[in-house]
């Protein structure tokens, strides 16, 4: 089944999101380690507004377990969708400053698909596609008709994945130091 995230579910997305993280290369997991981002990222999925807060997920449950997860915001959010989780970060002994991402990733008017991730217990069986198929019901809520994502030029397999599913490359971006092809769908 395809839900919205509950707060209940934070030990199990924290992980799948760490996944990306870790992919991306993300200075700030190089900085603070591995223990700590994780730690901070479970913590904040009981932030609704912010970037990986449980209000912007979708998760595949599957025999009462979440299998995967889906997390985006419109891309007029972008510019405050970090600020949530400033005072968490005092917490963690990790600076008010301190970001994240620091990189523009969306292109208005879209709602961006920030992160996608299938637990390993449950890949090869589809969850990422019912999961691609299940965004326009949370793009639709936030009001928007253009769903946008970012994958890696270096990931062709992804990138297929999305292209089956109706995505278009429209730019090239640059993220964490990588090269993204940015991609947008128009829903109806």
């Amino acid at each position: 089944m395809i839900r919205y995230a509950k707060k209940s579910d934070a030990a199990a997305i924290a992980p799948l999101v760490l996944v990306i993280l870790e992919d991306m290369e993300l200075p700030f997991v190089k900085k603070y380690g591995v223990k700590k981002t994780l730690a901070l990222l479970e913590e904040s999925v009981a932030i609704p507004d912010y970037r990986y807060g449980y209000e912007r997920a979708l998760v595949k449950e599957v025999d009462g377990k979440v299998a995967g997860v889906a997390y985006g915001y419109p891309a007029s959010a972008e510019k405050n969708i970090d600020d949530p989780l400033i005072p968490l970060l005092a917490k963690f002994d990790i600076p008010n400053e301190t970001r994240l991402f620091t990189d523009s990733e969306t292109i208005d008017p879209e709602w961006y698909l920030d992160s996608i991730s299938v637990s390993s217990e449950f890949r090869g069986q589809g969850i990422g596609g019912e999961l691609l198929n299940a965004l326009p019901m949370i793009a639709k809520r936030d009001g928007e008709n253009i769903i946008g994502l970012s994958v890696d030029v270096n990931n062709p397999g992804a990138k297929r994945l999305y292209e089956r599913n109706g995505f278009k490359t429209i730019t090239q971006t640059m993220i964490a130091g990588h090269h993204y092809d940015h991609m947008q769908k128009l829903i109806g």
